[in-house]
């Protein structure tokens, strides 16, 4: 008898670049926010010592009379005033200290912020990019490597994962610094600050020009990337086909080819990147030897004030390098890029899906092939318009050559790959396989592979793998009716030893 199953709704996900991230981000944006409110702290507090030290120079140290804010002047005179301060310069020395000393701590906190964010954001990627693949049709995975999907599940989460933990905050950290320290810069003297701020349209100009040529260069890379993890991981599963075939030379030689192709574009992608941040970095020189020359020529003609230079240097330092920086985050941006497009592949790909109201019937029934058409590739058929019945409790036999569909035709019967419409049907007790929802066909379907695969964990796991905890008695009765369980006994450790990576403990006959 039939039974209707009550599914949950679950619509395709269609990821765009920012709605995929912020999909990843669930559990771990609070990290990076509170980060950043850190880094807003740290940031204004080193902010504050080049104004402390000017203070100093020009109205502690000499006669200038420096514009300081009327809270700050309060404070000022509530400790004494200027001439107390004079008096007493180990009072500015400790306020110095204990300014860098809550700049550690907040560093401190963004370090531990970034990395459990980090963390988790990898965490939560490695999930969703398994549980996608797990649901992904088996038509999906023999289209797509191994090795390929391996590399876009590391190397490209990983990339994902440095971009927003470092380099995405980074950004705000470095807008954040570049904001404060031109306000500081335009309040003391406007000609120099123009002349520090000139550099930052072309640094932003030449960076969107590298941002396009390194994407297209990165992309051709992560794609060979993949092609040698392919290589790589093929000849370590296969590697007894490549010894007992003497194919070592070959492989070598296969691998090598790859690599050098590998690594000579690494090469000049790296070269185009030199370009870029040796471009950087002789812009920012510029700029600092025009701050030097401009400053001393406004501190000779008197229209700014020793301390006043002495915190201009301060200030473009921390213009020069988050410029720099925010440069060079552009070209990783490009290479962050690619790898989210990459992962988008996998998380945008139709997963396997029942059909409303799957039903979970009696599979003790006959199973029927009615006109049965079916071709890996539309414009060759492997199979035309085949009808056979296997009746309840016999055995069925099917023979025929190398290609001729026999393996198609249990793999149907998995629903592996979906019938279209138009072409037959397949039932089991009278019911079309396609109403009949994969989890429960596939559970009550047994098939020998031709290639059998074993997982690294014990003969009894292995056994009883359909099942989360399959009764010990249960397993030894399955394995007798496949006439193993006298040589399963013979192992030092029985149904608990570990079989090996694919069951290379096992002969063939014993993995089947």
């Amino acid at each position: 008898m039939s039974r209707h199953v009550k599914r949950g709704k679950d619509p395709a996900k269609r990821f765009t670049k920012g709605s995929l991230l912020k999909y990843f981000l669930r559990g771990s944006l609070h990290f990076f926010i509170l980060s950043v409110i850190c880094s807003m702290t740290f940031i204004l507090a080193e902010q504050l010592i080049p104004q402390i030290i000017r203070y100093t120079v020009d109205n502690v140290l000499g006669t200038e009379q420096a514009q300081l804010p009327a809270v700050v002047l309060n404070w000022i005179n509530g400790a004494g005033g200027t001439a107390f301060l004079r008096a007493h310069l180990w009072l500015i020395a400790i306020l110095i200290v204990v300014i860098a000393l809550i700049v550690a701590v907040f560093r401190y906190l963004v370090n531990v912020l970034n990395n459990k964010g980090a963390e988790t954001l990898m965490q939560t990627m490695r999930n969703s990019l398994f549980a996608q693949i797990q649901r992904l049709p088996f038509a999906w995975h023999m289209q797509n490597q191994t090795g390929d999907i391996i590399q876009r599940c590391t190397s490209d989460a990983d990339r994902i994962r440095v971009f927003i933990s470092e380099q995405l905050v980074s950004v705000l950290r470095i807008v954040i610094m570049i904001g404060l320290s031109l306000y500081f810069m335009y309040s003391m003297n406007v000609k120099l600050a123009l002349i520090a701020t000139a550099s930052i349209p072309a640094v932003c100009l030449y960076s969107a020009y590298f941002h396009n040529r390194i994407h297209k260069h990165f992309t051709e890379v992560d794609e060979n990337e993949g092609i040698l993890s392919t290589i790589a991981q093929e000849n370590l599963t296969g590697v007894r086909v490549v010894r007992a075939f003497g194919r070592e030379e070959f492989e070598r030689e296969r691998f090598e080819k790859q690599n050098d192709h590998y690594a000579n574009l690494w090469v000049k992608l790296m070269g185009l990147m030199a370009s870029f941040w040796s471009s950087a970095d002789f812009i920012c020189g510029v700029q600092r030897l025009l701050i030097l020359v401009f400053g001393a020529v406004f501190c000779v003609r008197g229209e700014m004030s020793p301390g006043e230079f002495l915190a201009f240097i301060s200030y473009i330092g921390w213009i020069i390098w988050p410029v720099r920086q925010l440069g060079r985050m552009i070209s990783e941006m490009s290479k962050a890029d690619v790898s989210i497009e990459r992962i988008m592949f996998i998380m945008n790909s139709e997963v396997e899906k029942d059909p409303p109201g799957a039903l979970e019937p009696d599979m003790r029934g006959d199973i029927v092939y009615d006109h049965v058409s079916f071709g890996y590739d539309e414009q060759v058929p492997v199979l035309e318009d085949v009808s056979f019945t296997i009746k309840q409790g016999t055995t069925f036999g099917i023979l025929g050559g190398t290609g001729s569909g026999k393996s198609t035709l249990v793999l149907l019967l998995d629903k592996l790959y979906p019938l279209s419409e138009g072409s037959g049907t397949i039932s089991i007790g009278g019911v079309n396989i396609a109403d009949i929802r994969a989890g429960w066909l596939r559970k009550n379907i047994g098939m020998v592979l031709q290639e059998p695969f074993l997982f690294s964990r014990t003969i009894a796991e292995n056994i009883g793998i359909t099942q989360k905890d399959m009764p010990m008695d249960e397993i030894r009765r399955a394995a007798g009716i496949a006439c193993v369980d006298e040589a399963i006994t013979e192992f030092s450790k029985g149904y608990d030893t570990v079989v090996g990576e694919r069951g290379v403990t096992l002969s063939g006959g014993q993995k089947q």
